[in-house]
């Protein structure tokens, strides 16, 4: 299957906090998208990988998406190197897809920065003739997205470009809330952390709400590219 848009994260849960509402737009806009977490979050404080599989199995359904896979790559500790690269080179070619979307280029969770510059520079890989892979014994043909955005988490980096969300926010809500052991539950007993708190699920709508304001619209998304957009017109842009 090929794919208009390849979304990937580090944990289940990082794409539809980082760019849910974008995801959501795109499917509603007839786009094929897919997400690849590269962990299983086995580390969170909260809930198992067992619980993470079936959460992100209920958040890819409320988003609509085509695929989602999980490479299983040890959560904390997956480094940038040969074998890593390979095993995103196998999705990129595997789904062909003309834009991928990856973690912020730096925030508070190691696995995030790490993640970003993993997958881009597989990116780039993925588009040399000589690196060869195969995927189910089969030989696989190169392929490069022909963009690398990086999506916006914890920290409040500046946007290179926002996309408007506008009434895509819910779904992005109910996405994440498929989330249940990760997210604010007043009647969960296990221990507390940054993300589980009523102020950071309320800062996601907040956030959204803010880039909006900033552009005009009722909530937006930001991104970080690593090299220049081309438009044809000036008028292009808005």
């Amino acid at each position: 299957m090929k794919l208009d848009i390849l979304a990937f994260g580090a944990h289940p849960d990082d794409v539809e906090l980082g760019c849910g509402a974008t995801v959501a737009k795109e499917v509603a806009n007839g786009k094929k998208v897919g997400v690849v977490d590269l962990t299983r979050g086995e580390l969170g404080t909260r809930g198992t990988a067992k619980t993470r599989d079936q959460e992100a199995n209920d958040a890819s359904k409320i988003l609509g998406l085509s695929i989602r896979e999980n490479l299983g790559f040890a959560d904390g500790f997956f480094i940038n190197d040969k074998a890593h690269q390979l095993e995103i080179i196998k999705m990129i070619r595997k789904y062909r897809p003309e834009i991928v979307l990856c973690n912020a280029i730096d925030d508070r969770h190691i696995d995030h920065g790490k993640g970003s510059k993993l997958v881009s520079d597989a990116c780039f890989l993925s588009g040399l003739i000589k690196i060869e892979t195969k995927l189910e014994g089969k030989h696989q043909e190169k392929w490069r997205p022909k963009q690398v955005y990086h999506y916006i988490q914890w920290k409040s980096l500046e946007p290179d470009f926002v996309l408007d969300v506008s009434g895509h926010i819910e779904t992005k809500m109910q996405a994440v809330k498929a989330y249940k052991t990760q997210f604010y539950d007043p009647n969960n007993k296990d221990p507390e952390t940054p993300i589980t708190s009523k102020n950071f699920i309320d800062s996601i709508d907040y956030r959204a709400r803010e880039l909006g304001r900033l552009v005009g619209v009722d909530h937006a998304e930001g991104f970080t590219v690593e090299r220049y957009a081309t438009v044809n017109s000036l008028f292009d842009l808005k």
